[in-house]
């Protein structure tokens, strides 16, 4: 989400804080005290028996031994051997060979905002990437070459002002190996997804191999890395493309949801927008029917212009106490939407400034990494009993419509709690397990749920019955989010799944590399035909 999604001040938050009477905002407001974590709704899985290994095995240095680990749901409480958190290859290889060693499974894990317990397993190894995050620059060459453990929001500060990230998820919190597990899309319609600023990967094999992947080297293993849900190797670093960092000219514009078909096809045949988004309504009587269309154009060159650093977003508390006001009533949620048609644009900081003073209605402008410079620290908080849930369907263009009214007749029958609904555009993605095997529509939820068995088990049939809709419009959703789905659903929506589990099962034979949403899907496809493991090239052994 950019900083613009929830730009509310002055009038906004008087008018949100008068609305909200008897409430106490103050703990709407506040800041976390840390990572929430609030239950474990995780399927059972078989326990994992660990073996007495040789001596000579090396501990790895562990971050943490036994306990837990939780994700960004606060839903996915998971017992684990431990989490070692390597700053170097030689400390992965530590890690794996010790957990070979014992037959423990091993993810690999970033921030965690996947939601399904897609970054660890029960009773196994949890590597946290985070230490390996060196970025290299190579302006000539025009690329960045990071540690996996790198958030964008740190490639952002060591690339500009001149350059900017291709493609990266439209907001900055995520860590590069992470948004590679899940071939991640932002707001860049043309650039595609992160497989397509991809230059190559350096990865691990199960056996401690070190291999080089990339579109002419190791091209089938790059194909199931990328959007691979940590299930074939380790990502050691990537080398990504960076682009020159644009200014653009901010625009929007109110238009009725079934324009938007249209207003897509002037956007993506204008080369001069180089970033765009979509919002819909959440405000209960204009549900999913009125749309804000965020459009950044390119503007032209000028030595006047100047950039400025990359600053942390404002307002915090009020952006926080906006959106947990909106959670709370259809009052609230009218008055956040109000806000962001008629206050936000008004309000929207400009960081590219002239070197002389600025005429009267100027145009606003920005360099394009601002837009995308946003840690969301607004959506985090310590409120108990409640949590917040992303979903991601995939539907085909000229679907779009009429997945939205389907998607509004499930909310309101349900009565869903619906924080945010945005729409980005894909292209076609030609990883091994693709969300979009032809350009698509991304329809991006945020929801909120109580964390009791009931909001559980109403999330679970909202999931199921927005996933059966995407399928009835020949759409897919995305797999990183909750496993409230049935294998059966799995298939229909990715029928490639089987042969994608069968070649997992040729790279890693013996199955080192594993996480909770392997362990609940890949036995309903055993029976699926063995995959031929193609040669490596180049492998060497770890340092």
């Amino acid at each position: 989400m950019s900083r613009r999604r929830y730009l509310l001040v002055g009038v906004s938050a008087l008018a949100l804080t008068a609305g909200a009477g008897a409430l106490y905002v103050a703990p709407l407001a506040a800041d976390p005290t840390g990572p929430k974590d609030c239950a474990d709704v995780l399927p059972h899985l078989p326990g994992i028996a660990s073996s007495t290994a040789s001596a000579t095995v090396a501990e790895p240095r562990w971050s943490q031994r036994g306990g837990t680990v939780n994700d960004a749901s606060c839903l996915s409480r998971t017992a684990v051997a431990g989490v070692v958190r390597p700053r170097s290859e030689a400390d992965v290889a530590t890690a794996l060979a010790y957990a070979r060693a014992h037959h423990l499974p091993v993810s690999a894990a970033g921030v965690k905002h996947s939601m399904g317990g897609q970054a660890f397993r029960a009773g196994g190894v949890v590597l946290d990437m985070r230490g390996m995050q060196t970025i290299r620059l190579d302006e000539n060459a025009r690329t960045v070459t990071v540690g996996s453990g790198a958030t964008w929001h740190a490639i952002q500060l060591a690339v500009h002002p001149r350059f900017a990230v291709k493609a990266m998820q439209s907001t900055d919190i995520f860590s590069v190996g992470g948004s590679i597990s899940v071939n991640a899309h932002g707001m860049d319609h043309q650039a595609g997804a992160v497989m397509g600023s991809l230059r190559s990967l350096r990865v691990m094999l199960a056996d401690g191999r070190i291999v080089t992947a990339s579109r002419d080297e190791n091209a089938d293993l790059f194909r199931h890395i990328v959007g691979g849900y940590g299930l074939f190797a380790v990502i050691l670093s990537a080398v990504l493309d960076v682009v020159p960092n644009d200014i653009y000219r901010s625009e929007r514009q109110l238009i009725d949801y079934r324009a938007f078909p249209d207003t897509f096809a002037r956007i993506a045949a204008d080369p001069s927008v180089g970033l765009s988004y979509v919002h819909l309504s959440t405000a209960p009587k204009t549900l999913l029917q009125e749309a804000l269309v965020y459009e950044y154009r390119r503007f032209p060159e000028d030595q006047t212009l100047l950039r400025q650093p990359l600053g942390e977003v404002a307002s915090t508390k009020v952006r926080r106490l906006t959106v947990n006001l909106a959670k709370k009533n259809d009052l609230f949620k009218s008055l956040k939407w109000w806000s962001e048609k008629n206050i936000e644009h008004r309000i929207e900081t400009c960081t590219v400034t002239r070197a002389q003073a600025q005429g009267a209605g100027e145009a606003c402008l920005v360099a394009r990494n601002d837009p995308m410079h946003d840690s969301v620290a607004y959506l985090f908080n310590d409120l108990p009993g409640e949590t917040d849930i992303l979903h991601e369907y995939f539907v085909p263009r000229d679907r779009i419509v009429p997945f939205i009214d389907g998607m509004r007749d499930i909310f309101r029958s349900q009565d869903a709690n619906v924080v945010n609904a945005s729409i980005r555009a894909v292209g076609i993605e030609d990883n091994a397990l693709s969300y979009a095997p032809a350009p698509a529509f991304s329809v991006v939820l945020y929801l909120n749920q109580p964390t009791t068995a009931e909001g559980t088990a109403r999330m679970r049939r909202l999931t199921s019955d927005l996933i059966d809709l995407t399928s009835k419009q020949s759409g897919r959703f995305f797999l990183p989010y909750q496993l409230h789905y049935s294998p059966a659903q799995l298939e229909r929506a990715y029928p490639e799944i089987g042969a994608f589990f069968a070649a997992k099962r040729a790279w890693d034979p013996d199955g080192l590399f594993s996480n909770t949403w392997y362990a609940r899907y890949a036995p309903a496809f055993a029976k699926h035909p063995a995959a031929t493991r193609p040669s490596i090239t180049s492998g060497a052994p770890a340092a």
